[in-house]
């Protein structure tokens, strides 16, 4: 039976990963992905990208990301979490608020909405709970067509 310790260990970590990309805080994003054994063999997905593998690799990608986002919220629903041993599955949906840089200066640049449903994969370390595996699918907005129950000509 999973403690429910560990499943609120394991959404404190979630929520604190979420938290650092609000803050664009790399440090806090980095210490939060698997380090030393099994770092090669992290994984993530962000929306519309190719699968990114290794630490290395996957942190430059959050760097990426922080460097081309002047502002990003996110506001979590649907959120499960699942316990196995010291795996720890986490499915939810990110409700997304951003914005890029501002075409003149002292502006603030357009925001965008955005639905993502995640999967991040948490194992248990002596540090804590760290992420293995993070996995964003853009969610496809309904056209006013297929509302009203016509279909796409």
């Amino acid at each position: 039976m999973t403690s429910r310790t560990d499943v609120e260990s394991v959404e404190a970590a979630n929520t604190a990963f979420y938290e650092a990309m609000e803050r664009g805080d790399f440090e806090g994003i980095a210490s939060l992905w698997l380090d030393g054994e099994g770092a090669d063999d992290i994984s993530c997905v962000h929306p519309g990208w190719p699968v990114l593998s290794g630490r290395g690799e996957v942190l430059r990608s959050y760097a990426l990301i922080m460097a081309n986002t002047e502002y990003i919220q996110f506001f979590l629903t649907d959120v499960r979490v699942s316990v196995v041993g010291d795996t720890a599955l986490v499915t939810c949906t990110e409700n997304i608020l951003s914005g890029g840089p501002a075409e003149e200066a002292g502006e603030l640049g357009p925001l965008v909405g955005q639905l993502v449903v995640a999967t991040n994969v948490f194992r248990r370390t002596p540090e804590g709970w760290r992420i293995w595996s993070h996995h964003g699918s853009p969610v496809l907005a309904e056209s006013d067509d297929e509302q009203d129950g016509e279909s796409p000509s």
